[in-house]
């Protein structure tokens, strides 16, 4: 695996801010191209834009030349970029139907594959079936900046999909492509610190997506030395974080964000940290949308702390629930059989409120600042704990899915580790989750079997810190000497490491 690479250690940036290898490039495909334009069937710039952008497409798929196709591809990703109010989503409809797949040549492939099933027809069938708007992107992404042009092209139209969801097939198609272009062995891991460029700091505040970074002062202290950032970027987006993971290193499990993000407290020493607490994790490119990093991201990460502080023994994240108030009320409007709260819960909520429906009084508590209240708090405690329990691990088929954080770590073979009360008090994480937050556990010799487990069954690997919250027996702990393998097919579960 990589080393993690420094921006001290990267190609130094040329005054535009872009490494020099990538300028050089850059101006070698803009030389292609001109040297290519008197080759290319390039159409007169009089033409409305629109019937120019589609004239110049059409010449694009059938170019053979380098140079020419270079050329033409310039001249396209210009034209596309001029276009304007209806023109753009009518030139995204235009690719939809114009380069689709011949009806009669997938009829007869089809045909061909049905009477002799043999690999050489199947072959010929999955040729006839790729869209020639597939070719056609790949030219385009010929262009000198085609890459990002694609990428931003891709985020104009996942704003257009709910309006008109004919356009869905050139989503597909841009991601099947992207999910190529940007294979995790294309992606460069950098850490990121102080000395990193100030464009890339600028982008980190802009992108940053769990807990928005307050500045440059904020920012500074994210990257102290008690401190972790590291971000994947991609040869053809230059200075652009595909997403990066902010990392505090810490004594114990972290079981609130605030002081984490505290400004006040001074860096820690980090070689006096046991423990690797992944706090943010921001995807940078809504273009890049459904393309995964982060799973990536993660494991070489941990590998990299591992590498720099051998005496890390624990990765773990501090993670929102951003679905579990929205669940709750779901339940609250309609609770299921039985009741949604348990006797002694009901009680302690009908003597805090005032009020015999433990729903009402659930409602009436949970309103204004309650947590800064002790006898609302306390009325809360113990049922938002347990249904925070219930919602994470209840089966990824019940109506509304598993929540999208709790999918992303859990499919990535991270356990569910510890429900922290009162995790996050920031106005953000008092209307997603009550203040909830989660511990997910990277366990590095688990993650594979922790993964088998969810994506082949659903189950959610657990500790019996979680299991109290639901009240289920406690689940023996795995034998050190049976293998992953045999603790896969049994089911059986590590113990969990006592928090700090």
């Amino acid at each position: 695996m990589p080393a993690a690479i420094a921006p001290s250690t990267s190609p130094s940036p040329s005054p535009s801010g872009l490494p020099e290898s990538r300028t050089w490039l850059e101006r070698v495909w803009a030389s292609i191209a001109d040297r290519g334009r008197p080759y290319a069937d390039v159409p007169a710039a009089t033409l409305p834009q629109l019937d120019r952008a589609r004239r110049l497409a059409e010449s694009l798929l059938s170019e053979r030349g380098e140079a020419s196709g270079a050329a033409v591809a310039r001249e396209l990703h210009d034209a596309v970029c001029a276009l304007q109010g209806d023109d753009r989503p009518a030139f995204f409809r235009f690719l939809v139907e114009r380069f689709a797949p011949k009806p009669e040549t997938l009829r007869k492939a089809a045909e061909a594959w049905l009477a002799e099933p043999s690999i050489e027809a199947a072959a010929r069938l999955a040729e006839a079936a790729e869209a020639p708007r597939q070719e056609l992107l790949r030219r385009m992404n010929l262009a000198p900046g085609g890459t990002a042009a694609l990428v931003t092209l891709r985020e104009e139209l996942l704003g257009l999909l709910r309006a008109e969801p004919a356009l869905k097939v050139l989503d597909s198609d841009l991601r099947h492509l992207f999910a190529s272009w940007f294979n995790r062995g294309f992606l460069e891991l950098r850490r990121i610190d102080w000395q990193t460029p100030a464009a890339v700091l600028e982008k980190l505040i802009a992108y940053e997506a769990v807990h928005e970074i307050q500045g440059w002062d904020d920012l500074r202290r994210r990257l102290a030395a008690d401190r972790r950032c590291f971000a994947f970027f991609h040869p053809s987006l230059p200075g652009e974080p595909l997403i990066f993971v902010e990392v505090a290193l810490v004594q114990g499990l972290a079981s609130a964000v605030q002081p984490l993000l505290s400004r006040d407290e001074p860096p820690g020493d980090p070689a006096r940290a046991d423990t690797a607490i992944f706090y943010s994790i921001s995807n940078c490119q809504e273009g890049l949308r459904g393309i995964s990093f982060g799973n990536f991201l993660i494991k070489q990460v941990v590998e990299e702390l591992k590498a720099e502080l051998p005496q890390l023994t624990r990765f773990a994240t501090l993670s929102p629930v951003p679905g579990y108030r929205r669940w709750l009320e779901r339940q609250l409007a309609s609770p299921p059989e039985g009741g949604l709260f348990r006797p002694e819960e009901a009680a302690a909520l009908a003597a805090a409120a005032g009020k015999d429906d433990p729903a009402e009084a659930f409602r009436a508590l949970a309103e204004g600042g309650w947590w800064q209240e002790e006898p609302k708090r306390e009325a809360l405690r113990a049922p938002l704990l347990r249904l925070a329990a219930a919602y994470l691990t209840r089966p990824a088929t019940d109506k509304g899915g598993i929540d999208p954080v709790a999918r992303f770590h859990l499919g990535n073979g991270a356990r569910l580790e510890c429900i922290n009360w009162l995790g996050n008090t920031s106005g953000r994480g008092m209307r997603e989750s009550y203040g909830v937050m989660v511990n997910y556990l990277y366990d590095r010799e688990e993650i594979e079997a922790n993964h088998e487990r969810f994506v082949h069954s659903g189950q959610v690997v657990r500790s019996p810190a979680v299991d109290g919250l639901l009240q289920l027996p406690r689940v023996a702990p795995a034998s050190p000497s049976r293998s992953a393998f045999t603790r896969l097919l049994g089911g059986e579960q590590k113990a969990s490491p006592k928090p700090g």
